[in-house]
């Protein structure tokens, strides 16, 4: 079989109109990995240019980052699956390098942002994520400093996690449900370069706000 047909890690890419972004993070799959692009209702031609790279393609009807996140996982047969922002902000191939932690005994590694160029990490996005990072912190002990714009454990492992938000809190709901099982979760530093195209989350003050209250909802229960 080729490294395709039997991957070592899914990479696992929520996608929302991202057909700027794509070509370039298609072209960054490391060998041996498998990139699975869930598509959450793309009208811009994402699917049609995730497909000509190569990319497994999931249809996601349910809304929701969260849900793009569980059907790609559920779709996902490698041992190890990563989630990874689809926006060319994160370099997909750091997803190895997170995958050598896990072999060395963690069993999650979160990834922290590292902004690189002008315009990387908009100041809104940046202040919630320090709080939102505080407030994880403080609620498992965890040395974490990001919420994780990349995330990489063993398949298995999470689907028992169970998480169940299908909206924005699905990192810190990963995040939580880890530290409550007792998994061993380490940072690792990843570059984070501005966005291609238009952004429909962080680089929007709405966006923000709405993904710090789903956050902040997860972290209330």
């Amino acid at each position: 079989m080729s490294a395709i047909d039997a991957p070592i890690l899914d990479i696992v890419l929520p996608c929302l109109d991202e057909a700027e972004a794509l070509p370039w993070v298609l072209s960054r799959i490391p060998e041996g990995a498998r990139a699975i692009v869930v598509d959450n209702g793309s009208v811009d031609g994402s699917v049609a240019i995730a497909r000509a790279g190569g990319a497994l393609v999931v249809e996601c009807p349910q809304r929701g980052y969260g849900a793009a996140c569980h059907a790609g996982l559920l779709a996902a047969t490698a041992e190890y699956v990563a989630v990874c922002d689809c926006d060319a902000t994160i370099d997909p191939a750091a997803a190895l390098d997170f995958v050598s932690v896990l072999r060395g005994g963690a069993d999650l590694v979160v990834g922290r942002r590292l902004p690189v160029g002008r315009g990387a990490f908009p100041l809104p996005a940046r202040v919630a994520n320090l709080e939102l990072a505080r407030r994880v912190r403080r609620r498992t002990g965890l040395a974490l400093h990001d919420v994780g714009p990349l995330r990489v454990a063993r398949r298995a492992d999470l689907l028992a996690l169970g998480v169940a938000d299908r909206r924005c809190g699905y990192p810190v709901e990963t995040v939580l449900r880890a530290a409550e099982a007792g998994w061993r979760v380490a940072a690792a530093g990843v570059e984070y370069t501005p966005r291609a195209g238009r952004s429909k989350v962080t680089g929007t003050l709405r966006g923000t706000v709405q993904a710090v209250r789903d956050m902040s909802a997860v972290l209330a229960t």
